[in-house]
């Protein structure tokens, strides 16, 4: 990107045949619209000062050139504050807009791809269905498998997502232009017109404020959580249905049967509570009210539009019976329509939406109610309905009527309910247990503490209280003001159940679960917000989901469940539940707690061992898996990741958290959510029906070899973070973790407790810090020091790396973890980091702790390359690689300047220009990651 028509970024051939040529050319335009709007309202002195910037970054980027380094220190530390602005917003701009263009691409050449008649490609539902055909499992094998499938992204809070609407909607108004540059033949009068429209987004852009000027509320994050339903989930969801069933109806030949509804969005936001006291029993609602009041809205202007054009005459066509009594309960036609009996239904329909709307809370305005409808007793009435205009459309063969938009309502309504998605309620164990401590103290009859008794007393007490029908709970006033707020969570879940449906709110969360005691915990409390019954008849509406977090809780889930199975009215209350039993796996804070390679490892070893004593005691088990935007924390492309989960792990079963900027990513622009929705589908159709892990059962050394693998990482992980003294100082220091704590992005603070130990930072501030110092330590750190070891000892070098490069070519698990860490150590800079280092005070504790994180990442780098055959980053991944290279110019400055900000800020001038000034570098480094929290 430039800021001029001559300067060329990207030192690559560029001719109108090559595949990026149009990339490049987005880019060029991009650039030079947002060069002349600085030009235009900054000056031309400024717009001089960001294009010398700009070129002596790419000559020092490209170039490796200390000359250039020196310059651009020299012009960067001797900014004025008021510059120091303009030029981080200018490398923010270039970042967001390169986004966009790169977006565009991607969706172009899938296009091309399609056009051309091209075989599908890995993560499309048409080549994974394609797969299990060939395979001989037929379309009744797969209604089988759609009818017991349960695929679901959950979207969270988490404050890595730093953009604000107002940015977002002005990227998507300069998405939608480029697009009709690219896909419409302008005349040049529209040519221009469409030219000023980019240039008038981004002169708003420039002139819009980037950062929030407060922190961000809880509704706030709710009403983020809902845009993406209207960008993506509403209409996108119901495509992909479609697309299967069309697909499923050209291999049988026939009309094939509506497939099951297996693919929902869940959420967090307003149910989450661990470590944000902003979560109360009045938020829960709220975002149960809005969640309900935005699907409800959707329904009556879909109902409002698709009756508008159904203007078919019953003197030409006859209706169903069916359709005829659902005609006669509904409002009159004027005279002239009085034959359109579809027309009178959808009014009908109409009428009734709008009371539903108005009998379950504040959500439609000012609609006006025709007639005296009655609401709707539940979704499924509202399916009812359009499934008998369904029918009787088919049956006077007006087929293609029943099929694009009023399908697309059905499988809506189907799939989203009056609740839109159900949320999920999260809280510590730590809390329950302050909680049950405070009841035990009301009602027992023992002068001991509840945290005094060993945990089998503990069990003992809570599952003979699960078996009373008495209540703990003589009045709230008597307890703590945690307690209370507890109570009242629990009491308006119960609300929300009745007056939203069970579907909801149907899951709690244990953050931090480390044994039955904290199940049994969760279960007496709703068992005294009536949710659950223990006894005689054992029931519950809720799903009690253990969180399984630090490398110790991993290692000892599996004996956890054996143990909870065990218990025979636990037993009986998961056949309320379709003896189901869900599990979440804590990618983020295993991660920080043992390494990238330990997390990863001591996962796919718990999983495999949940799937036997789930086998064991014959109960189905639906993995939740605690993915992050980072590697670090989980993240990496979702496909090769289902892939990669061991066999007999996910069984159609598969929910995964979508968290921070990735939401946005992957779900702002529809073509782009749609394709990341059948990527996570096809995965888990792939998983479940193929053998793509067969290789584990052949290999027997490689759990061993893996095992000896982590031991090493997680010696050297742990060394270095937990072990080195002064370690905590040296993160402190060399990264922006403090400043982080005032920026505005999200609602929770950034530890669990007042506390500055690394044990008590939540994982996404300690993955963000690492990522905008360029270190990203979370990603790769001791996997160098592993292979070393394992070789080392091995006796024979060459046959210990032929064993190496065995598992890198034949397992799903050794793939996906290099692939990760090769994205990780190709956006991590050591040379940019070694400047971070230098904020340290401590010039001895600086040299030691990097000197440690260099020698790791050359390590890392040389058996990477050695077990892939490799000889640079990112090799196999030449579209990302071409990202990387085309966004660290613009970001480099960006480092560059933050440093010297840091410095200064930390030096004593606490102007509010300089911190503004370091939250504008953080959001531009993050925008220009794309996946850094």
């Amino acid at each position: 990107m430039s800021l001029n028509t001559q300067a060329n970024v990207i030192p690559e051939k560029n001719t109108p045949n090559e595949k990026d040529y149009p990339l490049r050319e987005d880019i060029r335009l991009l650039g030079r619209m947002l060069g002349d709007t600085i030009r235009e309202i900054e000056g031309e002195g400024m717009f001089n000062l960001v294009e010398t910037i700009r070129k002596t970054s790419v000559r020092f980027r490209r170039d490796q050139d200390e000359a250039a380094r020196h310059e651009l220190d020299t012009i960067l530390n001797h900014l004025s504050h008021k510059e120091t602005i303009a030029v981080v917003r200018a490398f923010s701009y270039f970042s967001l807009l390169s986004n966009i263009a790169e977006d565009l691409h991607h969706n172009r050449r899938r296009r091309a791809h399609l056009r051309a008649g091209s075989p599908p490609q890995d993560g499309s539902v048409t080549l994974a269905l394609q797969r299990v055909v060939a395979k001989g499992i037929d379309a009744g094998q797969l209604q089988n498998f759609f009818a017991g499938a349960l695929i679901s992204p959950v979207l969270t809070a988490h404050p890595t997502e730093v953009q604000r609407r107002s940015i977002l909607d002005y990227q998507l108004k300069i998405q939608r232009l480029l697009k009709e540059r690219d896909r419409t033949q302008l005349t040049p009068n529209e040519m221009r017109h469409n030219e000023e429209g980019l240039r008038s987004a981004i002169q708003t852009l420039w002139q819009t404020r980037v950062l929030r000027s407060v922190r961000l509320t809880v509704q706030d994050e709710i009403e983020n959580g809902l845009i993406y339903y209207h960008y993506t989930f509403l209409r996108q969801i119901p495509y992909v249905y479609a697309k299967i069933e069309d697909i499923l109806e050209r291999h049988m030949d026939k009309a094939a049967p509506r497939i099951a509804s297996f693919l929902r969005i869940g959420s967090w936001i307003g149910g989450d509570r661990d470590g944000n006291p902003f979560v109360t029993h009045q938020i829960m609602l709220h975002a149960a009210e809005r969640h309900s009041g935005l699907i409800l809205d959707f329904y009556i202007n879909e109902v409002e539009k698709i009756g508008q054009t159904m203007s078919l005459s019953e003197r030409l066509i006859k209706v169903t019976s069916e359709l005829e009594g659902l005609a006669s309960t509904a409002p009159g036609l004027p005279a002239s329509r009085i034959d359109e009996p579809y027309r009178r239904v959808f009014l009908g329909i109409h009428a009734r939406l709008i009371a539903t709307s108005r009998h379950l809370g504040p959500s439609v305005g000012e609609r006006k109610l025709n007639g005296n409808a009655e609401p709707y007793a539940d979704s499924a009435e509202f399916v009812h309905d359009l499934d008998i205009v369904i029918r009787s459309l088919k049956q006077h063969r007006s087929d293609r009527l029943a099929q694009g938009a009023l399908r697309d309502l059905r499988r809506a309504a189907d799939v989203f309910g009056f609740h839109l998605a159900p949320l999920d309620m999260r809280q510590h164990s730590r809390v329950h247990e302050q909680v049950i401590s405070e009841l035990y103290e009301k009602n027992a009859q023992d002068t001991r503490s509840y945290l005094d008794l060993p945990r089998t007393e503990r069990a003992e007490w809570l599952l003979a209280e699960l078996k009373r029908s008495r209540s703990l709970i003589s009045s709230f006033s008597d307890f703590s003001d945690v307690t209370q707020g507890e109570l009242r969570i629990l009491k308006m879940a119960a609300e929300i159940q009745r007056r939203y449906g069970q579907a909801a709110l149907p899951n709690y969360i244990i953050s931090m679960a480390t044994g039955v005691v904290h199940i049994l915990e969760v279960a007496l409390l709703l068992k005294e917000a009536g949710l659950l019954q223990f006894s005689d008849d054992p029931r519950s509406t809720v799903n009690i989901i253990p969180l399984f977090e630090t490398i110790d809780d991993l290692r000892g889930c599996a004996a956890v469940m054996d143990e909870l199975f065990s218990l025979p009215d636990y037993r009986k209350l998961l056949l309320s539940r379709d003896n189901l039993q869900e599990v979440m796996l804590g990618y983020s804070d295993s991660n920080k707690d043992g390494g990238f390679v330990t997390s990863n490892w001591e996962i796919y070893k718990a999983e495999i061992e949940l799937t036997r004593v789930f086998n064991q005691h014959n109960v189905r088990l639906r993995l939740f898996h605690g993915r992050g935007g980072t590697v670090g924390r989980g993240g990496g492309p979702s496909y090769q990741g289902i892939l990669a989960q061991p066999p007999g792990s996910v069984s159609g079963q598969i929910r995964l958290t979508e968290q921070g900027e990735v939401i946005a990513s992957k779900y702002t622009d529809p073509e782009i959510g749609r394709r990341n929705l059948e990527t996570l589908v096809a995965a888990t159709i792939e998983s479940t029906l193929l053998d793509r892990d067969a290789i584990h059962y052949h290999a027997p050394q490689f759990p061993q070899i893996m095992e000896e693998l982590s031991s090493g990482a997680f010696a050297a992980y742990r060394k270095l973070v937990y072990e080195t003294p002064g370690f905590k100082q040296f993160f402190q220091e060399s990264t922006p973790i403090r400043e982080i704590a005032g920026l505005h992005i999200g609602s929770r603070p950034t530890s669990r407790k007042p506390s500055d130990k690394i044990e008590d930072l939540r994982a996404i501030p300690w993955v963000f810090s690492w990522s905008l110092n360029r270190t990203m330590i979370p990603g790769w750190y001791g996997f160098g020091t592993a292979v070393e070891n394992f070789v080392q000892q091995a006796g024979n070098e060459q046959d210990a790396l032929k064993q190496l490069q065995e598992m890198y070519r034949t397992w799903p698990f050794m793939q996906t973890l290099l692939s990760n860490m090769d994205m990780v150590l190709s956006k991590s800079d050591l040379g940019i980091a070694s400047r971070y280092a230098e904020l340290v005070t401590d010039p001895e504790l600086r040299q030691h702790v990097f000197n440690q994180i260099r020698i790791e990442w050359e390590l890392c780098v040389k058996w990477l390359f050695a077990i892939t055959g490799h000889a640079e980053l990112l090799q196999d991944n030449p579209t990302l690689a071409r990202s990387i290279r085309i966004r660290t110019p613009y970001i480099d400055p960006l480092n560059h300047l933050q440093i010297e900000l840091l410095r200064r800020y930390r030096s004593g001038d606490d102007e509010d220009t300089v911190r503004r000034a370091i939250h504008l570098t953080i959001n531009g480094v993050a925008t220009g990651l794309r996946n850094s929290g």
